[in-house]
């Protein structure tokens, strides 16, 4: 492999890498308070917002990434706040793409938290309160410990799931190199291309990321289940 295409890949991966980092980042604090509430709320609006939380997992990714690609172009009113700083559009941008990430990959993100805060039950946090512990002491120093698998595999599954993102972020970056192009817009314009090669060389590090990734959250979700086995009634 010639000395370009090496350092076009490496690009590629870092961009990629770079993505999916971020967008873990971002959804560990979004997405942590919002699994919190609908995890400990009684309103009986809260399975409302928890079916929006979850559209991106039954919606197709173009049109997501149709409507995103709406949402930040220049013509939205979405962007008109930033327009006195010179800001007419995010898409094909990374900030874009890192906008319709985070969105893409909300439900992997808040699922799993919500299934940890909610596997508490209410007497470590009622033990807690009964000590004096306020409720913003309760939920740093009780919930989020115990919950700690259920983070885990939140973050494992955004990185995993935004490092395979392809509807989405072709909708929304157009695979610009340098700036948008990702893993799987890569191996797609490969496979256009008919270099068969590289794509092979791609498509099987996704191959063993992919079972790496699998093997991390189940072995996770395994330790969880141990530890709400052992758990006194």
């Amino acid at each position: 492999m010639q000395a370009g295409a090496l350092a076009l890949m490496a690009e590629v991966i870092w961009l990629t890498v770079k993505l999916a980092g971020l967008t873990t980042l971002v959804l560990l604090v979004v997405a942590t308070p919002l699994a919190w509430w609908l995890a400990r709320s009684k309103h009986w609006w809260r399975e409302i917002v928890a079916a929006v939380t979850a559209l991106p997992v039954v919606l197709p990714p173009t049109v997501l990434g149709f409507y995103l690609l709406i949402a930040l172009g220049p013509e939205s009113p979405l962007m008109a706040p930033l327009a006195p700083f010179g800001v007419r559009t995010l898409a094909f941008s990374f900030t874009g793409l890192l906008i319709g990430s985070t969105i893409y990959s909300l439900p992997f993100a808040v699922q799993p938290i919500r299934n940890a805060f909610a596997a508490i039950g209410e007497g470590p946090l009622e033990a807690a309160a009964t000590l004096g512990a306020s409720s913003w002491s309760r939920f740093v120093g009780v919930a989020l410990p115990l919950a700690r698998p259920g983070l885990v595999t939140g973050a494992v599954l955004v990185f995993a799931h935004t490092v395979g993102e392809f509807g989405v972020v072709l909708m929304i970056g157009g695979g610009i190199p340098g700036k948008t192009k990702t893993l799987s817009v890569e191996i797609f314009q490969l496979v256009e291309g008919l270099e068969w090669g590289r794509a092979h060389i791609l498509a099987a590090g996704l191959v063993v990321f992919a079972f790496a990734v699998t093997l991390t959250t189940l072995m996770i979700e395994r330790r969880l289940g141990r530890r709400s086995g052992a758990a006194p009634v």
